[in-house]
C-alpha cells in the first residue's frame, strides 16, 4: 500500500457497487495464480478506467472520473506484480499534495479511457481535446505527452484519441481525434514507430460530434459521424449567470462551425460544473453517416454514406472487399437521450455495414442480437478480413458475466458464463507466438468477484473460452474501459 485518498460519496449509480472508486494505490508482489499461465506471456496487462477523487453529486457522469491504470506483470509462468496508480494530471497531483508532472497545457485531464505501449512509451489516453499522459513501466506518471512536439496542443486543435489503431504491417498508430473546440473538423493522424506524428489531415464533419472510435482498412479510414453532439446549454450551465447569454450567443454561432477562441474556452472551463457533466447529447436533427477516406488522401476526398440514426462507441474491425468497405460495429439505438450519466439507452447489437464505393450506398445486416460491448479481434488482422471477434455481454447498462466469441464466417456465437457472482470487463486477445490460426491464443481481462470483494485477472483460451489461469489481486478493479497486453520488448 502506497497511498490512500478519501472516498467520494454520492448517490450516483456510478459511485456505487463495482463502479465505486477505490481509495488506495497498491503494490503487490508474487501474486497467487490458479491454473497455469503460459510461459510465453512476458509483459504487462494494463487497463485504464475512471476512479473519481471527489464527490460529484447525484448526476456524476461515469466518463469523467480521474483515470487510474491497473497493471499485472507476467513472466516465466508467474505473476510478478500488481499495481494501480492514478494518472497524475495537474489537479490529481495537487489533490494528492504532490509536485505537478511535466507541463500540462490549458486543457488537461487525468486520462481515463485507454492505455497502451507504443514506441517505448506507456500511454494513458483520453479524447475530446486533452493530451495523452506518459507513464513509466511501473505506472508512475511522467507527464503529458505531445509526441516530441508533434501533437498540436493549441486551443481549437485536438489532443488525441482514446482509440488509435495500429497497422500490423507498419507498426504505426492511426487515429481520428475530435474536440468541441475545433468546430466542424476532426483530425486524422499517423503516429510513426519513433513516436512522432508524421501525417495530420483535417476532415470536415457535419457539426461537433462525439467520435469515440473509428476503423482502419488497408486502404481507407472509416469515420463515424453520428448524432451525439456537443450540447451548448449543458456546457455553459455553470457559467456565471450575467455572462451566460453572451457566451451562449457567441458559442452558438461558432461551435460546430469554426474553432472556438481561447477566451471563450477559458470562460466555459471556469464555469466549474463541467467536471460532473458530459456536454454531449443525442441530437435527432443530426444526420447519421459513415465516411470513407483513402489513407493517403486529403480530407476533402472523404465519401459519406447515410445510415439510420444510431450511435457507435466501438468498431470490431473493418476491411476492403473489392469495391466495398466492410465494417463491424457494436450499435446502440441512441445515446445520452434519456439517460445522461452513462451509456444505458437500450440493448446493443453487433452489426455489419457494407459500404459500396461504386453505388454510394450502405447496407446493414445484424450479426448478433445479444446486448454486448467492448468488441475485440486479433489485432494482427487490423484492417484485414477477420473471422473471429470477442465481446462482453451487457445487462442493464453494465457488464455481466458473459464472454462472447463470434464466428463471423459460420454465423455462430459461443457464450461462456463465468459465474453468477462475477462481473467481467473488456477482454483482449493475445496470440500464441508462432501460431497461425486466428483464434490461437488467450483472452485477458479483469473480473470482479462480488462474493469476496476482490478482482482477478482471468486468462481464457480464445478458441474454447475455457479457463487457462487466474491471477488473484489484493483488491478490486472497478468497472472501467480499455485494456491491452504490452509485451516485454526484446
Amino acid at each position: 500500500m502506497t497511498l490512500t485518498h478519501p472516498l467520494p460519496t454520492g448517490t450516483s449509480r456510478y459511485l456505487q457497487d463495482n463502479f465505486a472508486p477505490v481509495t488506495e494505490e497498491l503494490t503487490a508482489l508474487d501474486l497467487t495464480v490458479t491454473g497455469v499461465l503460459p510461459d510465453h506471456l512476458d509483459g504487462r496487462y494494463l487497463r485504464n478506467g475512471p476512479n473519481p477523487m471527489h464527490d460529484q453529486g447525484p448526476h456524476f457522469h461515469w466518463f469523467l472520473g480521474e483515470g487510474m491504470v491497473h497493471g499485472v506483470h507476467l513472466r516465466d509462468g508467474r505473476a510478478q506484480w500488481y499495481r494501480n496508480r492514478w494518472v497524475r494530471s495537474r489537479d490529481v497531483a495537487t489533490a494528492l499534495g504532490e509536485p505537478v508532472r511535466g507541463e500540462p497545457g490549458g486543457v488537461d485531464f487525468a486520462a481515463n479511457t485507454n492505455v497502451l505501449e507504443h514506441a517505448g512509451r506507456t500511454l494513458a489516453l483520453v479524447e475530446a481535446g486533452s493530451p495523452p499522459y506518459e507513464l513509466t513501466h511501473d505506472l508512475e506518471t511522467v507527464g503529458p505527452c505531445d509526441f516530441d512536439g508533434t501533437l498540436p496542443s493549441l486551443p481549437g486543435r485536438p489532443g488525441y484519441t482514446a482509440h488509435p489503431h495500429e497497422d500490423p504491417d507498419t507498426g504505426e498508430l492511426h487515429a481520428v481525434s475530435y474536440s468541441w473546440m475545433r468546430g466542424n473538423r476532426v483530425d486524422y493522424s499517423v503516429l510513426d514507430t519513433s513516436g512522432r506524428i508524421r501525417r495530420s489531415v483535417d476532415i470536415r464533419v457535419h457539426g461537433s460530434p462525439m467520435m469515440h472510435d473509428f476503423a482502419l482498412t488497408e486502404r481507407h479510414v472509416v469515420i463515424l459521424d453520428l448524432p451525439v453532439t456537443f450540447d451548448l446549454e449543458m456546457a455553459t450551465a455553470d457559467v456565471p449567470r450575467p455572462a451566460r447569454p453572451l457566451v451562449r450567443g457567441v458559442l452558438g454561432r461558432i461551435v460546430g462551425r469554426n474553432p472556438v477562441p481561447e477566451p471563450l474556452i477559458a470562460l466555459v472551463a471556469r464555469g466549474g460544473g463541467g467536471a460532473a457533466t458530459l456536454p454531449y447529447r443525442w441530437n435527432p436533427d443530426y444526420p447519421a453517416r459513415i465516411g470513407v477516406l483513402p489513407r493517403d488522401a486529403e480530407g476533402d476526398a472523404v465519401r459519406w454514406f447515410d445510415i439510420d440514426p444510431c450511435y457507435v462507441f466501438h468498431t470490431l474491425n473493418a476491411y476492403d472487399d473489392g469495391d466495398t468497405v466492410v465494417v463491424d460495429v457494436v450499435k446502440h439505438p441512441r445515446m445520452f437521450d434519456r439517460v445522461l450519466d452513462g451509456p444505458d439507452e437500450g440493448p446493443t447489437v453487433l452489426s455489419r455495414y457494407t459500404l459500396d464505393l461504386a453505388t454510394g450506398r450502405a447496407r446493414e445486416e445484424g450479426v448478433d442480437q445479444r446486448s454486448q460491448e467492448f468488441p475485440r479481434h486479433d489485432e494482427r488482422l487490423t484492417g484485414r478480413r477477420h473471422r473471429y471477434g470477442w465481446a462482453v455481454g451487457f445487462e442493464g447498462g453494465q457488464t455481466g458475466d458473459a464472454v462472447l466469441r463470434h464466428d463471423l464466417d459460420a454465423g455462430r456465437t459461443d457464450v461462456r458464463r463465468l459465474g453468477a457472482d462475477l462481473e467481467a470487463s473488456e477482454f483482449c486477445f493475445v496470440p500464441t507466438p508462432g501460431g497461425t490460426a486466428e483464434d490461437d491464443g488467450v483472452l485477458m481481462g479483469y473480473v470482479f468477484d462480488r462474493s469476496v470483494g476482490r478482482s482477478h485477472l482471468r486468462v481464457l483460451d480464445a478458441a474454447s473460452l475455457e479457463d487457462v489461469a487466474a491471477v488473484h489481486l489484493p483488491g478490486r478493479v472497478p468497472a472501467g474501459f480499455h485494456g491491452n497486453w504490452a509485451p516485454t520488448q526484446a
